[in-house]
């Protein structure tokens, strides 16, 4: 797909740095997901993340050296993908996301939707 069909990838808050100090291998797997997001695909480790009305957020779970590493997007705003989250999932207990996670992740996605509305308004006007 050419690069002009492929929606701009956003980093809100830390994503982008917290992304970055993740290992290398998991680091590509994260970017390539992302990848898949901007051309309208989806990634064979990305799931839809519950608790989030809808299919517009998603999670990319990889496993590397006994730890688990999450990336959460949303392609809630058709014409721009946004990377809300990256995080280690460090609790032991069960496979869900732990609720701080999911708070944050949540004020980032109200925090892409501002970026978003405000990013259509300079659209219109310029």
């Amino acid at each position: 797909m050419p690069p002009s069909t492929r929606k701009p990838l956003v980093w809100v808050g830390s994503t982008r740095k917290d992304l970055q100090a993740f290992p290398p291998q998991v680091q590509r797997v994260m970017g390539y997901a992302l990848h898949i997001a901007q051309i309208g695909g989806r990634h064979a480790a990305a799931k839809t993340l519950s608790g989030f009305a809808g299919a517009g957020v998603v999670e990319v779970v990889e496993d590397h050296d006994g730890g688990a590493f999450r990336l959460v997007y949303t392609v809630r705003m058709k014409e721009r993908i946004y990377a809300l989250h990256a995080f280690q999932k460090k609790s032991k207990r069960g496979i869900s996301t732990p609720r701080k996670e999911l708070e944050l992740i949540e004020r980032r996605l109200k925090e892409a939707a501002e970026i978003h509305q405000n990013w259509l308004e300079s659209q219109d006007g310029g």
